[in-house]
């Protein structure tokens, strides 16, 4: 039995970065989300949105991104929160999804995050449903809950960005 455990723990990489997943951090609506690192591709400030005539109330519209057609989704719409009167500019993470490219908006942009995969935990059962239906799973940090965002079911919900 003690050879095993050796056998097992000598086929884990030293370094520990296996269990390791980086995640870049937002605020939309008061509440913390974490993506992870490896799906964002640019975070930026959107300019000259361009808004879409029949598009869903999320599509906040489109824009050029260094030559790339960005679909803007308004994430506090996608959320059901309400929308902000602040003069404040929405700041944006880039992902792609199936070679199409999509600016998430949020509130702000946090830090980058390097948390255990282990710590993460399922969708608590009281976990807002708007939330619960595109979340991962999430992780307790110093007294504040960390939503992890799963980018194909924010972009999948009610094939909304697949209309624009």
């Amino acid at each position: 039995m003690t050879t095993n455990i050796s056998s097992v723990q000598a086929l884990k990489p030293v370094t520990g970065d296996s269990a390791i997943t980086e995640y870049v951090t937002a605020m939309i609506g008061g509440q913390l989300f974490g993506l992870p690192i490896s799906r964002v591709q640019d975070v930026f400030m959107p300019e000259r949105l361009t808004k879409v005539p029949l598009a869903p109330d999320d599509v906040a519209g489109v824009l050029n991104l260094r030559g790339r057609i960005v679909t803007a989704i308004d994430m506090r719409a996608r959320l059901g929160l309400p929308k902000i009167d602040d003069t404040k500019p929405p700041m944006a993470m880039g992902v792609d999804l199936r070679g199409e490219s999509y600016g998430l908006l949020i509130d702000s942009i946090g830090e980058v995050l390097k948390l255990a995969d282990d710590s993460r935990e399922v969708n608590p059962v009281n976990l807002d449903p708007r939330m619960a239906k595109m979340a991962c799973g999430v992780h307790r940090l110093n007294g504040q809950l960390m939503v992890v965002l799963d980018v194909d079911r924010v972009l999948e919900i009610g094939g909304s960005a697949q209309a624009a």
